[in-house]
């Protein structure tokens, strides 16, 4: 990945404001997964109430940036998979924090397999990202 279309990418996530859906396991959530954004309104409907999401602003420096397989592959550690419980997810968005963290990464940038294709062949910014800030509770994300 170009180093100057990564720079692009976390400039965008740091301008941008973000929308976040409070987790329905409360606060604890955030410091055993991190806290999960979308770029839209739309995308965080599906993490529960949309009518309690709130945009906010991040600072990101050094992200984990790719698709599904992509992160899997630089963190060595599975990620959800299609079919699983609600238990099961959390505790696979658990291990990706935690290899994250060890890996000196503050946050991962989710982009759909097409999106990560385009940004790594030709530096195109999606539009649509999923992040996870992997700050401590307490810390500005």
């Amino acid at each position: 990945m170009n180093n100057a279309n990564r720079e692009a990418l976390i400039a965008r996530i740091n301008r941008k404001y973000w929308w976040h859906v409070p987790p329905q396991t409360g606060e604890a959530a955030y410091q055993e997964r991190g806290k999960f954004f979308g770029s839209s309104f739309e995308e965080v409907e599906q993490y529960g109430k949309a009518a309690d999401a709130e945009r906010h602003r991040v600072k990101v420096s050094n992200p984990l940036i790719g698709d599904h397989d992509e992160i899997e592959k630089r963190l060595g550690v599975p990620g959800q998979r299609e079919g699983e419980t609600y238990e099961q997810m959390i505790a696979a968005d658990k291990r990706w924090a935690k290899a994250a963290r060890a890996k000196g990464y503050d946050a991962i940038a989710f982009l759909s397999k097409k999106s990560f294709a385009d940004f790594k062949k030709t530096g195109k910014l999606p539009r649509s990202i999923e992040l996870n800030i992997l700050t401590p509770v307490g810390a500005r994300p």
